[in-house]
């Protein structure tokens, strides 16, 4: 069993997705999770951001008169969710996709279809430079498979890690922790902490950074309809906006959440400006079973976003 939190000196649990290399062998199944669904608005940015000129991704004029009666979400952004929704098992070891063997769209995907993938592991290759071959199926909502990939990887061996991705600490072997659960099906990635996985007291590190690009800023700011001049003017990110950041910062381990109460006790130490990398650190402050909702419980969680030297940009209380 492997497990996606290690634990250093001082107790702190740090977020670690991905299987070493070593721990992938020919004839394992992965199913991944979550799944994601199409908009229509998706399909339309796709297109348009690639200079795709096939209008049946985004007249419906065209599309209705097509076989489909509707806009065809284009394939290229179904490839990519596919292989995106992998990274959670694969994301440690591949170190980047070699070639793409066969690529195969196998039913139509429109704007409103939800999509899972499940990865079968074909071969690992060890001699010489570390390789996987996998092919990875999308399904939709009706468990109709939609796309395929039959791809292969350059892979990270544990010993060539880049000091990026090497473990701060041990592994947190504790059953709560486990990166995936059997299934009949494969192996679940197991994703985000139940309310009963979760221990007053205890701080986690945040394993994603996100990077502030220079022309977000502008961006923000706009469709807020913050118009004021100091935030694209003098490069500041919005503050509300770096509010949200923190909080989606955390939801690989609060990613069961089913409803976010408020903030309390924002505390904004400096701006925040283009090219600040951002992470976060959550501590859980207590828990509580709900009173109105028997299957839910109640969790304060204090977060804080610190910048790449450690420094704190702000921090929140959360109930969630």
């Amino acid at each position: 069993m492997h497990y996606s939190y290690t634990r250093d000196a001082h107790g702190v649990l740090h977020e670690r997705f991905g299987l070493p290399f070593e721990a992938i062998v020919p004839g394992q199944t992965f199913l991944h999770r979550p799944g994601i669904t199409f908009t229509q608005q998706d399909n339309v940015t796709e297109a348009l951001s690639t200079l795709n000129s096939a209008q049946v991704h985004y007249d419906e004029s065209y599309a209705a008169r097509t076989s489909w009666r509707r806009p065809l979400v284009v394939s290229t952004l179904t490839l990519q969710r596919l292989i995106g929704m992998t990274w959670k098992t694969f994301g440690l070891a591949r170190r980047r996709i070699e070639s793409m063997h066969d690529v195969r769209m196998t039913r139509p995907v429109f704007a409103g279809d939800t999509l899972v993938a499940s990865t079968e592991v074909v071969e690992v290759a060890c001699a010489g430079e570390a390789r996987l071959r996998l092919r990875t199926a999308a399904r939709n909502q009706h468990g109709e498979e939609v796309a395929r990939a039959d791809y292969t990887c350059l892979a990270w061996r544990s010993e060539e890690w880049p000091a990026a991705l090497a473990p701060i600490g041990d592994p947190a072997s504790e059953s709560r922790f486990a990166s995936h659960l059997e299934t009949s099906g494969g192996w679940l990635e197991n994703f985000g902490l139940a309310f009963e996985d979760l221990r007053d007291g205890e701080t986690f590190e945040h394993a994603l950074h996100r990077c502030v690009e220079p022309h977000e800023i502008a961006s923000l700011a706009r469709d807020a309809l913050d118009w004021a001049a100091r935030p694209p003017d003098q490069g500041a990110v919005p503050q509300s906006w770096l509010v949200g950041l923190a909080t989606a910062l955390t939801t690989l381990t609060l990613g069961r959440v089913s409803a976010n109460l408020g903030w309390t006790d924002v505390r904004f130490f400096r701006d925040a400006r283009a090219g600040d990398s951002l992470r976060a650190r959550s501590t859980i402050e207590s828990t509580r079973e709900s009173r109105s909702r028997p299957d839910e419980g109640i969790v304060q969680v204090h977060t804080a976003l610190l910048d790449a030297h450690g420094e704190r940009v702000l921090d929140f209380r959360r109930t969630l």
